[in-house]
């Protein structure tokens, strides 16, 4: 065969073919172009609308696009970090897709980027796998498979698009029973295979430190760290302290955890008959913290209580995580406290606030009890300090300055300042981080802790008596403690659509509950409500592979099924144009062509002129349906044509 008649069968990228490639990639790729860094976002964003440009009219040079390849490669280092990791690199292959669309030129070319654009949409879900990214990623999916079957069918006539997305809809059908076998009962792993996104970690609020100032970026952070469901009285708001990282260890800057728990058993907390029980679901966020409400009386065995009464799970919370609690009412614990931990909690840097020393000595002199000299501390920070998230930074003496000079600050200005007189009166102290309050999801019921609810407090040990909470904050600003976001709004647009804004978030929390949250605990559930008394993985896969069977099966019984009709427009025309003939006694045998059919029909017709227009249409039937192309009018336009006057036709 010679070379030429081989390239006139190739098939050619046709402009709605290359509109159809450039729609299809950009759709795969919003997903996860919506979850990375704003600034890389912004950046593939860019190179996106000039690759889609190249696409549809010309290709970009060569050496401008091995620029653009080394220019975008280091970009990507630079921003994270040279961190080669998960999230570095899908950026760099979403940037690298981008790219691939501006050498679009030849039909191949096209069907490379369309296969290679599916990574995009599976890549989003290792950063979200909530229900908007899911409804995002099924659409770019359906795209890609709809372009890819554009192009499988280029070098015929095609379909016309309603009927390519129909079929592709009920393949998309018919592969759903075989996913919901997979997602229920396909053998669960305890913790994902990969971790938490490198920008999520970026974003979790709160820390194992605390500097004061450190939190400026949590005030206006609207995300939610987590959410609760009471199963009875809901306790008042005011009382709702979360508790997170205790820091007992002061550098004279920055506050971070004691390392000196190790042997040191739990303290013992009090434990209500009629203890408060709800549900926390809380974020991931790569680190262990369990931020439960103060004094938990009943945790689940996957968690721990640490030396400093804090929970913490056995393992990171790479995902969406949901635990059942229990807490007694807040009071006084561990009235005997180690010698070791006394001394840590006593512990201040040399040549550190001498001011704040000074004045803590002085007025416990004067104290006639450890509580009077709290209340008196407790009385100055009301009378001579405010509450101002746009406090000056401090410099080398941290509490000397804002207790003398500056007098304004936040929750943690407060707490660490506190503390320091606390120790500096030889009262143990320690701050403790976490959350405070909470809304209220009027569409759900249920309780939203949100980042910028994050809050510094601390605990003071009085002997005979044990840790007790003190919340310096609120002793100068507490309407500012348990601040929401609608509170901040001033009654604005937030409180507008705050019924929008709560049946938002109750989808999202139901899909927390029934979707991501499905678990192997939850599988095993399920699995024993099926029958299975103790199953273990051995049982978790007999009932995958049964029931994958039986999906399979069904699947394979609707693909067999006989058709009730034919379903290409042209063919029913065609039928119906052979049956009118037959009716007149020309009828076309199963083992005749066309041809053949249209010779009889020639010898057959009795009227002068009646086989001429049949002839023509045979002609044209025979040319679209055996050898088609656009030359030879096997286009969309030109198959609704004919079957239109098949119909109409009528022997004479």
């Amino acid at each position: 065969m010679s070379a030429a008649p081989a390239a006139a069968l190739a098939p050619v990228l046709t402009p709605s073919l290359r509109r159809a490639v450039v729609v299809a990639v950009l759709a795969a790729a919003l997903p996860l172009l919506l979850h990375l860094p704003e600034m890389v976002g912004m950046g593939i964003g860019a190179v996106a609308v000039v690759s889609g440009w190249s696409a549809l009219r010309k290709p970009l040079p060569l050496a401008l696009r091995l620029l653009l390849v080394v220019v975008i490669t280091g970009a990507l280092l630079v921003e994270f970090g040279f961190r080669v990791g998960r999230d570095a690199g899908s950026a760099l292959m979403l940037s690298m897709l981008m790219l691939k669309l501006s050498e679009l030129r030849e039909f191949d070319d096209a069907k490379r980027v369309v296969a290679y654009a599916l990574f995009a949409p599976f890549a989003a879900f290792l950063q979200d796998q909530g229900p908007i990214t899911l409804a995002l990623g099924l659409f770019a999916a359906l795209g890609v498979l709809l372009a890819m079957g554009r192009l499988a069918k280029a070098p015929s006539a095609g379909h016309p698009l309603r009927r390519e997305i129909r079929d592709l809809g009920r393949s998309a059908l018919l592969a759903l029973p075989l996913a919901l076998v997979g997602y229920w009962l396909f053998p669960r792993l305890p913790t994902p295979l990969w971790g938490l996104p490198e920008n999520a970690v970026a974003r979790t609020g709160i820390s194992e430190t605390m500097s004061p100032g450190d939190w400026l970026d949590m005030v206006g952070d609207d995300r939610p760290a987590f959410r609760v469901r009471f199963e009875g009285p809901i306790p008042d708001v005011r009382t709702m302290y979360w508790r997170g990282p205790v820091l007992g260890r002061f550098d004279g800057r920055t506050w971070s955890r004691l390392e000196r728990f190790a042997g040191i058993q739990p303290p013992e907390l009090p434990r209500d008959a009629d203890a408060l029980a709800y549900t926390l679901t809380i974020e991931p966020t790569e680190k262990r913290y369990v931020f439960a409400l103060e004094s938990p009386s009943d945790w689940p065995s996957s968690l721990d209580m640490g030396a400093d009464a804090t929970l913490r799970s056995r393992m990171p919370l790479r995902s969406v995580s949901q635990f059942q609690l229990r807490a007694s009412a807040p009071r006084a614990f561990q009235p005997a406290l180690d010698a070791q931990l006394r001394r840590a909690y006593l512990a201040l840097p040399d040549e550190f606030n001498p001011r704040t020393l000074e004045r803590a000595g002085e007025w416990r002199s004067l104290a006639r009890d450890d509580r009077a000299y709290i209340d008196r501390v407790l009385a100055w920070f009301n009378a001579e300090h405010s509450y101002s998230i746009t406090a000056p930074p401090l410099g080398r003496h941290t509490a000397d300055e804002f207790l003398f000079d500056t007098q304004e600050g936040f929750c943690e200005h407060f707490s660490s300042a506190f503390v320091i007189l606390m120790r500096g009166a030889g009262i143990p102290a320690r701050v403790v981080t976490g959350y405070a309050g909470g809304e209220r999801n009027r569409m759900g019921d249920y309780w939203v802790v949100r980042q910028l609810n994050a809050h510094a407090w601390a605990e003071v040990w009085l002997e005979g008596t044990g840790w007790i909470r003190v919340d310096p904050t609120a002793a100068v600003a507490p309407e500012r403690v348990f601040d929401t976001v609608y509170d901040l709004d001033g009654g604005g647009f937030s409180n507008a659509f705050r019924p929008v804004f709560d049946l938002g978030d109750s989808v999202r929390e139901a899909w927390n509950n029934f979707i991501v949250g499905y678990d192997a605990v939850r599988q095993n559930k399920l699995l024993q409500s099926l029958g299975w008394k103790d199953p273990d993985p051995l049982a978790v896969g007999q009932a995958f592979v049964i029931a994958a069977g039986i999906a399979l099966g069904l699947t394979l019984l609707v693909l067999m099924w006989p058709p009730k009709g034919e379903r290409d427009p042209l063919m029913r025309a065609w039928r119906g144009f052979l049956k009118r003939w037959a009716i007149r006694g020309i009828e076309k045998r199963s083992d005749e062509t066309a041809e053949a059919f249209l010779q009889r029909l020639r010898s057959g017709a009795n009227t002068p002129g009646a086989a001429d227009e049949a002839e023509a249409l045979v002609r044209r039937f025979i040319a679209i349906r055996y050898a088609p192309s656009a030359a030879n009018g096997g286009a969309e336009s030109e198959r609704a044509a004919l079957a239109e006057a098949l119909k109409r036709y009528r022997p004479r």
